[in-house]
């Protein structure tokens, strides 16, 4: 799929916010973004911080998204349990899935086992994106948000957008 599809279902679901830190598997993505002048787009430091803005434009009236790479889950999950969770204060995360079934560079392996183990750890749901599954993986993500009032994640591997 396109970034310009995959940012097309994501807006049509209503994500009108956008914030995270690059990973070259959405490059194409945060580059639609960047010039996109419907949907606001913050670049963040630190996952933790996109964590943060997202909240804070969820808070302010958005339907926030946050794009990250699985190595920051590490780095957000202290937001994701003591702001997020507590305070019911939902977002899609778009986690690109690095070191997926042990095909990536060695740094990216150990996270790429635990991620998901992570998020049953704190209780957010997720699902995996596949080139078959995008749209309908959106349109859950956007009814759980809604319904459950949480951060949702829809992990990414390379190869689902071109």
């Amino acid at each position: 799929m396109k970034a310009e599809e995959f940012l097309d279902l994501l807006a049509a679901a209503g994500y009108n916010f956008f914030t995270g830190v690059p990973c070259s598997i959405i490059g194409d993505l945060i580059l639609l973004l960047e010039k996109d002048p419907r949907i606001p787009y913050v670049p963040a430091v630190r996952e933790d911080v996109a964590v943060g803005l997202a909240a804070g434009a969820y808070l302010g009236g958005k339907t926030p998204c946050v794009l990250m790479q699985n190595s920051g889950l590490g780095q957000c999950l202290n937001a994701l349990t003591s702001l997020n969770l507590i305070y019911k204060i939902p977002s899609l995360l778009i986690v690109t899935w690095r070191g997926y079934k042990d095909k990536d560079a060695p740094e990216h392996l150990v996270m790429g086992k635990a991620c998901t183990k992570l998020m049953d750890c704190i209780g957010l749901p997720y699902r995996e994106l596949s080139t078959k599954n995008v749209a309908k993986s959106i349109e859950w993500s956007r009814e759980m948000t809604s319904q459950r009032q949480i951060p949702v994640a829809l992990f990414l591997p390379r190869g689902v957008l071109e």
